[in-house]
């Protein structure tokens, strides 16, 4: 009898040890389960995170193009701005003037400041020396271009645009009685159509002659009124007493 409880026990035990190693084996696959569920939650929630910062060179992006547009429409506006500006600034009244030794350059200054018009100077492509300007030496360069009338000595200076002038000063210096062949360069190249031009020159005795009338004829278009001799020290009193009388 002794012996069969002592069997019986001992199968119990067996019994029971089976079952505990059975329930730690699920304990652990369960543990193992869940920590590389745990473990694969956590790198997709690492890879979300590392990928978030590449919006931001998108969102960079735009908002350079953004930035870029702003800056190009601040251009447009300011050259809009400028050419108005240029527009406005734009006289009337040009005083343009040809000036081999400065003295007519002078009076066309005085011209400009009093009736607050735009300097245009007309300079030869080359210039004359003190030689060329000889007036006694009948081989000197002015001598020879006043003595033919077909000499027409280029102009160095940029062209100029005369839309929008309604009045042109035109000032030379009086070389042998008329103007300088250079002048007769000038109003052959531009239209004078809707200006009123007037003459003015510098001597120091010589008048206008036929300048005027010359010009005149070159041009073929234009008002031409009739000009006046200066000196080259002629104050800006005697000047503006001269432009008014022209109204």
């Amino acid at each position: 009898m002794m012996k069969k409880i002592k069997t019986v026990l001992a199968v119990l035990m067996v019994f029971t040890m089976v079952l505990c190693l059975t329930a730690c084996a699920g304990t652990s696959s369960n543990g193992n389960a869940n920590k590389q569920e745990n473990e694969a939650q956590n790198t997709s929630a690492e890879n979300v995170t590392a990928a978030e910062p590449e919006k931001a060179p998108a969102d960079n992006s735009t908002a350079s193009e953004e930035t870029a547009d702003t800056a190009a429409a601040g251009e447009d506006s300011a050259a809009e701005n400028t050419s108005a500006e240029d527009t406005a600034a734009h006289s009337e009244v040009l005083a343009a003037y040809f000036s081999a030794t400065g003295t007519t350059k002078g009076v066309a200054e005085k011209i400009a400041a009093i009736t607050g018009g735009d300097l245009y100077e007309i300079v030869p492509a080359e210039p004359y020396s003190d030689a060329d300007l000889n007036w006694s030496d009948r081989n000197s360069r002015s001598t020879k271009e006043q003595n033919d009338k077909r000499v027409r000595p280029e102009i160095g200076s940029a062209d100029i645009s005369l839309e929008g002038y309604t009045t042109v000063y035109l000032g030379f210096p009086i070389w042998w009685g008329e103007e300088p062949r250079i002048l007769d360069t000038f109003v052959e190249k531009y239209s004078f159509e809707g200006i009123t031009v007037i003459p003015f020159c510098t001597s120091s005795s010589s008048g206008i002659g036929r300048s005027g009338l010359n010009m005149e004829a070159l041009a073929g278009t234009g008002t031409w009124l009739e000009g006046k001799r200066f000196s080259g020290n002629v104050s800006e009193a005697d000047l503006q007493s001269w432009i008014e009388g022209l109204k």
